[in-house]
């Protein structure tokens, strides 16, 4: 169904969605380290998880807790309440991460000790944490629903505080897993914002790619070659910046920029009346862009593993063009029908008809041992006696 030229063009289109991620990754995080959104979308959600969305409960006294507060710079200040966190949200100077066992030990220690930090409350003699201090001073939490949370694990571990601090820490992941799935889909907006702008800056047309190296082979070849390059080195995984990226794909020869003018359309061929200036100055351009921006928001690890399954399926497809299989060489020798002479067992020679079906040649040369003519095994049986012929059975189970 796909020949090896379909196949090497769809190898080289994937390296260019490669590149093209490479450099919308590369400028998502340089967003990202400037905007720091990641902490905003963890702040935003530890806000939901532990029911203080103003930020004037137990979110702050989580903050400034020395097991968090030491994850960050600065002192803790809350960032602006709202329903929910915008894709550009600045983090400033809060964590972007927190350890699910530091969450777990922190509202534990705030129930026990409550949110202070002093002289009292740091005093190695004083109580140790234990199950009955957190159940005895919860009300130090002052969140009913935090609170609720807690009693429910202590009443669940049975007297085990380790597994206190495991129910905790399953509660903050399984929060911590919906924060992540609203900070992956704001990312992929910004990444289709990126990628559209870099498909139309840089001129990265899907279809003009497509068809260029469909009609230039030796193009093809050599973009397959660096694509082949890549998936034996794993360099699309490797932190390349926008200039290396740049470089790669200006020394390819490809119809990338706007050397060729709008679009980079090709030109119109005989026998061909659908490639008129419509497609070639309107449709391609706007159909390619789009579909370098919506490649590129899959990732660079997902066209990669596509580039390899490419790769590998063009290796079996191309050794079947250049050598066709061929036919079978086994072949076996019928002969022909005959009479033969047969001896019988008495000794007297008779002439019987070969069957009219085909039969293997014989094993003349296959050897028999010395009694091969006293035991019958070779002889011929002549006028057999049929089943109904036979004499009635007797004996057997009534």
């Amino acid at each position: 169904m796909f020949g090896s030229a379909i196949l090497e063009v769809a190898a080289g289109v994937i390296f260019i969605y490669i590149l093209v991620c490479v450099i919308c990754s590369a400028v998502r995080e340089g967003i990202e380290g400037w905007l720091k959104t990641r902490a905003a979308y963890l702040e935003h959600g530890i806000r939901e998880l532990l029911h203080d969305p103003e930020a004037k409960g137990i979110v702050t006294d989580f903050f400034n807790h020395p097991l968090i507060f030491g994850l960050f710079s600065n002192k803790y200040t809350p960032l602006a309440a709202g329903k929910g966190v915008s894709i550009f949200a600045r983090g400033r100077n809060l964590p972007s991460y927190i350890p699910a066992e530091n969450f777990a030990v922190t509202v534990m220690d705030l129930a026990a000790r409550g949110p202070q930090t002093d002289a009292l409350n740091s005093d190695p003699n004083g109580p140790a944490l234990s199950l009955d201090s957190m159940r005895a001073n919860i009300s130090n939490l002052n969140n009913p629903a935090v609170q609720r949370v807690l009693l429910s694990a202590l009443d669940a571990a049975q007297g085990d505080i380790v597994k206190v601090r495991k129910s905790l820490e399953a509660w903050y992941d399984s929060g911590m897993d919906r924060v992540s799935g609203k900070y992956k889909r704001s990312t992929q907006w910004i990444i289709l914002g990126i990628a559209l702008i870099v498909a139309v800056g840089m001129n990265v047309n899907t279809i003009t790619i497509a068809d260029y190296l469909f009609r230039n082979d030796a193009a093809r070849a050599a973009v397959v070659a660096t694509a082949e390059n890549a998936a034996a080195t794993d360099a699309a995984k490797s932190a390349e910046n926008y200039k290396q990226v740049q470089a790669q794909l200006n020394s390819m020869n490809l119809p990338i920029g706007w050397g060729q003018g709008w679009g980079a359309p090709k030109p119109k061929q005989s026998g061909e009346p659908w490639n008129s200036d419509l497609w070639n100055n309107l449709v391609a351009p706007i159909t390619g862009w789009l579909l370098t921006a919506f490649a590129a928001t899959m990732g660079a690890p997902f066209w990669f593993d596509m580039l390899n399954k490419v790769m590998v399926i063009r290796s079996t497809v191309k050794p079947h063009e250049k050598s066709p299989e061929e036919a079978s060489e086994d072949r076996q020798t019928i002969l022909p029908a005959a009479k033969q002479p047969v001896q019988s067992v008495a000794g007297v020679q008779q002439t019987r008809s070969a069957p009219a079906a085909p039969r293997l040649p014989s094993l003349a040369s296959s050897p028999r041992d010395s009694e091969s003519s006293t035991d019958g095994c070779d002889a011929d049986i002549i006028n057999p006696t049929s089943d109904q012929d036979l004499p009635a059975a007797q004996g057997g189970v009534a």
